[in-house]
C-alpha cells in the first residue's frame, strides 16, 4: 500500500489558476494545473512532496524543461515550461550536454533542435517537501509564464487532478456555470422541439421557465465553466450530473484519465462545434464506443427516452474540486410525434466495433476495432495529380480522427531512383512511411486531411532515443 503523504504548494504566494486539470483541448486533456507566475519568469519552484527527482528534460515535448519528482505515496509530480534548476540538477544537465556535444548556455536550453532527457536513480537525487527543484519560465509550448503542474500515477501515468492534493493551498468558494446545453435527437429515434436536428438552449437563470417538447430518444451536452474569485480566468468542469426525474443518468468525473485515451475528448466534447464556434459542448451521454473511464451512466447510457406524454424534469448539476455547486434546471413535455426513419447510409461506413478495410484504387486504409466512438459515413474524395508520386486521398468532409491511428497504405503512381526517402505527406507535415513493392504505409490519426506520396522531410531532431542514467 502507497504511504500517506501531504503534499504542499509550489509557489511561496497564493495560488491563482490560468487552468485547470481536465479542460478539454483539440485532440488532449489539459493533463494539469497552470499556476500563474505573476506574469514573470524566475519565480522560485518547491517540491510539493518528498521524494526523488526521477527524470530531467530539456527541450523536449512541449513541456519546455521539466523536472519529474516521485514520491513514496505512488504520485509522480512534474513541473513544466521552467527556465532554470537549482545547481545539483543543472550539473546532471551540464554534463548531459557537454558529453552530447551540445551547447551548455541556458538561455538555449529551450532549444529543441538541442533536447535532453535524463533519468536518475532514487538516491542521485533526492528532494524533501517545499526543497527548491526549479526556476520558473517560458519554455516550451507556452504563450505566458507559468507553472504547469501535472500529478500522475507512477505505475500507469494515469493522469490525475493536482487539486485533489492541493486543496488546502489554494481558495475558492465560486461554483461551476452553466451557459446553455444543446440537445441531440438520436438519429430516426427522436425529436425535440419539433426538430431531428442538433440544437443548443441558453440558461438565462438557473431554472428555465419554458417548457420544451420531445418525443423519442434524446441525448444532451453542456456548455459550463468553473471559475476562481480574483481571477477573470475559467476552467474546465470537475463534476458534471445529468438527473431526469430524481434518477442520475450520467456522471462525469474528471480525474484519472488514462494518458492514451487523451485524444477520446474529441469523441466526448462536440468537437465539430468546438472548431466552428470555439466552445465545448461536453456530451451527457456515451456514445458506444466511448472508453473514457470517468464517465458513467445508466443502461441508456444517459440518453434520455422521452415515451410518455408527460412532463419531464431535467436538472443539471455540477461541482467542482473545492465542492462548491450549481444546479440548473429545465422542464420537457413529452408530446407525441412522427419521427422521421433513419435513412440508410449510401455512403461507406467506419464502424466502431469492428475491423474496417476501405479501399479506393491506389490506396488502402485499416482502422482496427474501437478506434471511433461511433459508426461514421465516409466520403472519400481523391484528387488526381498528374505527375506527382500519388493521388491525394481524404476519408471525410469535416474534422474527423481515430483514437490511436489507423494505417494507411498509398501506391506509388511512377517508379523513383530512391525509394528510401519516401513517405506519407499532408500539406507540409511528414507522417513518414515504409516503402514495400510500390506502397507507402504509415500511420494517421484525421481522416479529414488530404494524403499523398512525397519524399521525407530533414529527420526531427525533436525525437530522440532516451538516454538513461544507470
Amino acid at each position: 500500500m502507497a504511504a500517506a503523504l501531504q503534499f504542499g504548494s509550489p509557489v511561496h504566494f497564493p495560488i491563482t489558476l490560468a487552468g485547470n486539470f481536465g479542460e478539454p483541448r483539440p485532440n488532449h486533456f489539459h493533463g494539469g494545473i497552470d499556476v500563474c507566475t505573476e506574469s514573470a519568469v524566475g519565480k522560485p519552484l518547491f517540491s510539493i512532496g518528498e521524494g526523488y527527482v526521477s527524470r530531467v528534460t530539456v527541450g523536449l515535448y512541449g513541456f519546455g524543461n521539466a523536472v519529474y519528482i516521485q514520491h513514496p505515496n505512488g504520485k509522480t509530480s512534474v513541473y513544466c515550461h521552467l527556465k532554470d534548476f537549482p545547481p545539483a540538477i543543472r550539473q546532471e544537465v551540464t554534463k548531459y550536454r557537454l558529453a552530447h556535444g551540445q551547447k551548455d548556455r541556458i538561455d538555449e536550453w529551450h532549444n529543441p533542435s538541442e533536447p535532453a532527457d535524463l533519468y536518475f536513480r532514487p538516491m542521485q537525487l533526492p528532494v524533501a517537501k517545499g526543497q527548491l527543484i526549479a526556476i520558473s519560465g517560458n519554455t516550451g509550448s507556452s504563450v505566458a509564464p507559468h507553472l504547469h503542474l501535472e500529478i500522475h500515477d507512477t505505475d500507469t501515468w494515469a493522469m490525475r487532478d493536482p487539486l485533489d492534493e492541493l486543496k488546502d493551498c489554494i481558495t475558492d468558494h465560486t461554483p461551476p456555470q452553466a451557459h446553455a446545453f444543446m440537445a441531440y435527437p438520436q438519429q430516426g429515434e427522436g425529436i425535440f422541439c419539433h426538430s431531428d436536428k442538433k440544437q443548443l438552449f441558453g440558461f438565462s437563470s438557473n431554472h428555465l421557465e419554458r417548457e420544451f417538447t420531445a418525443w423519442g430518444k434524446v441525448g444532451f451536452g453542456l456548455w459550463a465553466n468553473d471559475y476562481m474569485e480574483g481571477t477573470y480566468h475559467h476552467y474546465g468542469i470537475r463534476k458534471t450530473e445529468l438527473i431526469v426525474d430524481g434518477k442520475c443518468v450520467f456522471t462525469s468525473d474528471v480525474d484519472s484519465i488514462p494518458a492514451h485515451h487523451n485524444r477520446v475528448v474529441n469523441a466526448w466534447g462536440d468537437f465539430y462545434h468546438y472548431l466552428r464556434s470555439n466552445v465545448w459542448y461536453m456530451k451527457s451521454f456515451i456514445d458506444p464506443g466511448n472508453p473514457l473511464p470517468i464517465l458513467k451512466a445508466d443502461e441508456s447510457r444517459g440518453i434520455v427516452n422521452f415515451n410518455e406524454e408527460r412532463t419531464y424534469q431535467i436538472v443539471y448539476v455540477l461541482t467542482d474540486a473545492f465542492g462548491n455547486q450549481s444546479t440548473y434546471s429545465f422542464q420537457v413535455r413529452g408530446t407525441k410525434e412522427a419521427i422521421t426513419k433513419r435513412q440508410q447510409p449510401v455512403t461507406p461506413m467506419l464502424y466502431w466495433n469492428r475491423v474496417n478495410n476501405f479501399q479506393l484504387p491506389g490506396m488502402q486504409l485499416l482502422v482496427r476495432r474501437w478506434q471511433v466512438a461511433d459508426d461514421m459515413p465516409l466520403k472519400p474524395d481523391v484528387r488526381i495529380k498528374t505527375g506527382a508520386l500519388s493521388d491525394a486521398y481524404r476519408f471525410t468532409d469535416i474534422p474527423a480522427s481515430v483514437f490511436n491511428g489507423a494505417q494507411l497504405s498509398i501506391r506509388l503512381k511512377r517508379k523513383v531512383a530512391d525509394n528510401t526517402k519516401l513517405c506519407i505527406r499532408s500539406g507540409d507535415r511528414n507522417f513518414g512511411g515504409t516503402y514495400h513493392d510500390g506502397w507507402v504505409t504509415t500511420e494517421i490519426r484525421d481522416l479529414g486531411l488530404y494524403y499523398e506520396i512525397g519524399y521525407n522531410m530533414p529527420e526531427n531532431k525533436n525525437q530522440i532515443k532516451t538516454d538513461k542514467i544507470v
